[in-house]
Formats: C-alpha cells, structure tokens, sequence
C-alpha cells in the first residue's frame, strides 16, 4: 500500500462521503482521513503530516481559510499542496486565499473529473503521484463506479472492461451560461397566481434557473426546465439564493434528493428537483431563516407544493 496520505475536512458528512469514494475509486492506496471542521483539522496537522489537504472555504469554528494561514505559518509547511474546495468564486475570495498561499480550487459543484483532476496536479507538483499509478485490481472496478456516480451525477469516467471496444466519450462541454428564471405552467401557480420565488441551481459544468415553491433549513423544492440532460440524485449541488432586501447572496451547499416530472407526462416541459441541505454554517442558516421569516422572501419561495 502506498504511503501517500490525504486530509479531507469538511463539515457536511455527505460531501466528506463522495470525496472519499471518488478518491478511492481512482486511488486505491491513498491514506484517507477527515475532520469535521477547521479546528479538528488544525489538531490532526498538529500531530500528523499529509501530502495533500482538501478543505472546505465555509466552516463553523474555523474557517477553511483560518485553517490555510495558520498552516502556512507552521515550519516545512509551506509547499504542502492545500486546495480549497468552495462555492465561494468572488475574485475578492480568491486572491485573499492566494495571498494566504493557497495551492488550487475546486469549485462547488463538481464532478469526478474536475475533482480528479486536481488531485493528480496536485499530488503530481509534490512529487507523490507516482506512487499511486499500480493498476486497480479488476473486480472492484464495478463498486468503485457506483460510487462514483454519486460525485458525477451518473456520468461514469471509466468502464469496466468489455469483449467489444466501447466508442469514445464525447469531450465535455463547457459550462452553460445561466437562462432567464423559467415561468412554470398554470398546474404550478398558487393559488391562481405565479410563483415569483427564483434562485440558480448549481450543478457540475451547468446551471438551472428555478422557481422555489418551498424552502426550508432542511431543504428546497424547485422548478427546473428540462434540459438536455436530467438533475441526477445524490448529485452535489448548489443553490444560490438572493434576499431582495439588501441583495445579499446566499451560496447553499447540497446533493439532488429527489427528481420527479412536474406533470403526468412522457413530454414534460418541467422538472421538481428535492435539494436537500448539508451546509451547518450558521450564517447561512441565520440566512435562511431571515429569508422565510422577512416579507420580502415572498419574491422567493412560496410555502404551496
């Protein structure tokens, strides 16, 4: 087994969850271990080295970008390859993080690829990637793609081995450039009247523009035009939400719970997508709950299903 070591901290269980398996999917003998915020991921650093620290931007007791200054300011720490994992995309954010010397971002959502990717760069400038290149044995290929689907939303980036050669995947598309929020049918309008309620759904390399019909600290259901491909469940995803009161912006961390057709239809136009929350950041649940709570939250969401 190889001697390459990873540290992943994030608060949410979900996202510590998907890393994990994406990352053993491709790298069978990377040394995982997690924390569950900044402060216990400085405690780990106090008495362990690793090769690699993927750390969440927005965590309660620390930060991600508190646990990055403090790391910097500790001996032989400085080329250590520390990549935060964010929604956060604000060019304030980013050339605060690379001041504190950040090493790469990810940015939330993402897929298998995108995560992958930073990965091998990062491990490949430490020197360590090398290591991890021993062949996968075989017969756990098939688990290793299931759960990766969940980081990819059912896209799958290798295959098992098959008699005839499969045809080569298609390059990815960059991502699409968010539309106008969609102006659900009639069978979706409360009470005879339209919904106002809109936000964007983030997922990896595409976005949603989304009518609310209900929000909650838990979760939100929302109205997505059909795409050219389908939210899939257990996807990780974002949703950005804006208070008209002082147009203050709201990033929430999240995974696909449920997808369902707005109507009884082969056809349908519309899509009700179930995100469920995993954000425990208590500004943004300070947030959410100003937002349903104020009047001006009624050009948001709508409590009707």
């Amino acid at each position: 087994m190889s001697n390459v070591s990873v540290l992943i901290v994030d608060d949410a269980p979900f996202i510590r969850d998907l890393v994990k398996k994406a990352l053993r999917s491709h790298f069978p003998g990377l040394q995982i271990e997690e924390a569950v915020n900044g402060r216990k991921a400085q405690q780990v650093l106090s008495r362990t080295g690793f090769d690699l620290i993927l750390c969440d931007w927005e965590m309660p007791e620390m930060s991600g970008l508190e646990l990055l200054q403090w790391f910097r300011a500790q001996p032989d720490q400085g080329s250590t390859p520390f990549v935060m994992v964010t929604s956060r995309g604000d060019k304030e954010n980013v050339v605060e993080a690379i001041q504190a010397g950040v090493s790469d971002y990810i940015g939330k959502p993402f897929s298998n690829e995108q995560l992958i990717a930073k990965v091998k760069k990062a491990l490949q400038r430490a020197g360590k990637l090398a290591q991890l290149q021993a062949p996968r044995p075989r017969a756990s290929t098939g688990s290793a793609i299931g759960s990766v689907a969940n980081l990819t939303g059912g896209r799958q980036t290798s295959s098992p081995a098959a008699p005839a050669p499969a045809p080569a995947p298609a390059a990815a598309s960059p991502p699409r450039a968010a539309q106008p929020a969609p102006t659900p049918p009639a069978s979706e309008q409360a009470g005879g009247q339209r919904v106002r309620g809109q936000a964007q759904l983030r997922l990896a390399g595409e976005q949603f523009a989304c009518v609310i019909k209900h929000l909650s600290l838990r979760d939100a259901l929302v109205v997505v035009r059909r795409g050219e491909r389908l939210p899939q469940v257990f996807e990780s995803g974002v949703l950005d939400l804006e208070q008209d009161a002082d147009r203050s912006v709201a990033r929430i961390n999240g995974y696909v719970h449920a997808v369902a057709a707005l109507e009884a239809k082969v056809d349908c136009d519309w899509v009700k997508v179930t995100l469920k929350f995993v954000d425990q950041d208590p500004e943004k649940l300070d947030y959410l709950s100003r937002l349903i709570a104020s009047g001006t939250a009624q050009a948001h969401y709508s409590p009707s299903a």
